[in-house]
């Protein structure tokens, strides 16, 4: 028996990648090894790519558990015709800022031809897909499960063109980090829709990237695409990122933990205000502030007794963004019970405290914070003087209802 070069490298990393030490056990592991769709696929021989030119879409976190990235376990692997690879926002090698790719090159490392899918739907999308010569897209990007983090949109965006296109779609599912138990917050108006909310989902949507990928096409597509989902094994929907044993790679530039995560449905909304969502600092949405904020917000916020969070009157200096090199005040979150923990009503109350104990508190001007909450709801009662429990209880009925169309499509 010969193997080629290739050959070679493919035993090595799907070794690597099936049979790997797990990661050190947390404090909070102990429940077994999550298997990624990546890992069963590969597990399988790629007999759901056999035949098939294949192309994926994917950024640093398509890694398999030996960290090796997907696209050069399969490149070196003689089953697999893998023909293209293609970029979301902050690109397929991760070089890109917030609002940035990498557009059109050749991936160094493999030769094959990186094409830039950011902010291309549609038709224009269906062309490149076309282009490429592939038969079958492949998607596997970790998600952090909120409804504007973007990278859910970019598979929206790519289903739909593959259908367009012609071509099959194939989603490698991996856990929501911040757990599946239960989505939370307002659910997107479409008059509303923008890139970071196309269709009508909570705002913390509870869901892994394969079951988003079933409820878009069995919702959302008018014209629905051959989809197959590889499921993961081992995980449970009350598991927390640190309870599967797999490595972490930050999915975008201010992403860099899954405590991020965990705040991140929540905190994100300060995107839509005048303070710092804590941006150019080591801890992005924990660190929220601007100039002339003192120790009043902190007290207000812990007066509030939100469950399983604290809030610490804190000072930081931007590296970039909102306040570079400017010292503001504000607060830092310390979750310290992540069960009873719920980010989108702990956002709320932040904002809620922050416009009653700052009087420099603004809304951006261009009303961002509408696209982030879904509606004009959230921004209006807030200005109207609602309280954290008036604003949450205002899409009770919208959440019921979404909650009832999103457990047709739970897999585990």
């Amino acid at each position: 028996m010969s193997l080629s070069r290739r050959g070679l490298l493919a035993a090595g990393g799907a070794v690597g990648a099936l049979a790997a030490a797990p990661s050190p056990v947390t404090a909070h592991s102990g429940r077994g090894r999550v298997r990624t769709g990546f890992e069963r696929l590969a597990a399988d021989g790629y007999a759901a790519l056999s035949g098939q030119r294949v192309g994926v879409v994917t950024n640093p976190t398509g890694i398999a558990r030996d960290v090796r990235h997907i696209v050069d376990v399969m490149h070196a692997d003689d089953r697999v015709n893998l023909l293209a690879v293609f970029g979301p926002e902050h690109g397929f090698r991760g070089t890109a800022q917030a609002g940035g790719s990498e557009g059109r090159y050749d991936d160094p490392a493999t030769g094959l031809p990186v094409y830039d899918t950011y902010l291309k739907s549609g038709q224009p999308l269906a062309d490149i897909f076309t282009a490429s010569g592939v038969d079958t897209v492949v998607f596997d990007i970790q998600d952090a499960g909120a409804r504007f983090y973007t990278y859910i949109w970019t598979m929206y965006d790519c289903m739909q063109a593959a259908a367009l296109a012609g071509k099959r779609f194939v989603v490698l599912d991996r856990p929501n980090p911040v757990t599946g138990r239960a989505a939370l917050g307002p659910v997107l108006d479409k008059a509303f829709a923008t890139f970071v909310g196309r269709e009508p989902i909570a705002q913390a949507h509870g869901m892994t990237v394969a079951e988003l990928a079933l409820l878009f096409n069995g919702e959302f597509l008018t014209r629905p695409v051959e989809l197959d989902a590889v499921r993961m094994s081992g995980w449970r929907r009350g598991d927390f990122f640190d309870e599967t044993g797999l490595p972490w790679v930050p999915p975008s530039p201010n992403m860099p933990t899954p405590e991020t995560a965990l705040v991140y449905s929540g905190t994100c909304l300060f995107e839509g205000t005048n303070l710092s969502e804590g941006r150019g600092t080591t801890r992005p949405f924990e660190l929220l502030g601007a100039e002339g904020i003192g120790p009043a917000w902190a007290q207000a916020a812990n007066e509030l007794g939100l469950p399983g969070v604290r809030f610490r009157e804190a000072y930081f200096a931007p590296t970039f963004s909102k306040f570079q090199g400017k010292t503001v005040g504000g607060v830092q979150l310390h979750v310290h019970d992540r069960e009873c923990y719920d980010p989108v009503r702990t956002g709320i109350g932040l904002l809620v405290t922050a416009k009653r104990s700052w009087s420099g508190f603004a809304w951006r001007p261009d009303n961002w914070i509408d696209k982030l909450t879904g509606s004009t709801k959230v921004r209006t009662l807030i200005d109207a003087g609602a309280d954290t429990d008036e604003v949450v209880g205002a899409w009770r009925d919208e959440l019921a209802a979404f909650t009832t169309v999103r457990k047709r499509y739970l897999r585990y």
